[in-house]
């Protein structure tokens, strides 16, 4: 089952993101009280652990959040999700609008941990229904049937 490993938020963009308990989302905006939110199609961005795990290998003490991720998921490659895919997180609905994105070369990440993954495997995601994600919800990929009984 994948799951979701964390939530995180920034008040300001190009910084690392810290864990928060829970995240509330909105149409037309995204996070409450994250900097990327907004309406456009980066609301939320998310970032599987399995992704971070291989920067481990070479930054073993990379805090959750250091890739500007909102979303740290767990048995899910958020990067091989076609886009549009609809996922279920918690009880809100998002849809993946972007996978990777360019790199900024005075990124606050890449100077701090040396590198960044995001701009390789991360994914972006407007929020279509809203509701509250919290670290342990399920996230499981809404199918199209499902999508037209919503």
């Amino acid at each position: 089952m994948a799951s979701v490993a964390a939530v995180c938020i920034s008040e300001k963009k190009g910084v690392m993101k810290h864990p928060v308990e829970y995240i509330d989302v909105k149409q037309r905006h995204g996070i409450l009280g994250d900097a990327h939110a907004g309406d456009w199609h980066r609301q939320i961005s998310l970032l599987a652990s399995e992704s971070v795990d291989k920067m481990k290998a070479v930054f073993p003490n990379i805090p959750i959040g250091a890739f500007a991720e909102n979303i740290l998921t767990e048995g899910i490659e958020v990067a091989a999700l076609p886009m549009g895919t609809r996922l279920i997180v918690g009880n809100a609905i998002l849809e993946i609008t972007q996978i990777g994105k360019e790199c900024h070369k005075e990124c606050a990440i890449r100077k701090q941990v040396g590198d960044c993954v995001m701009p390789r495997e991360g994914a972006f995601a407007i929020v279509l229904k809203e509701g509250t994600i919290k670290k342990g919800h399920e996230i499981r990929i809404l199918s199209s049937d499902e999508w037209n009984c919503i």
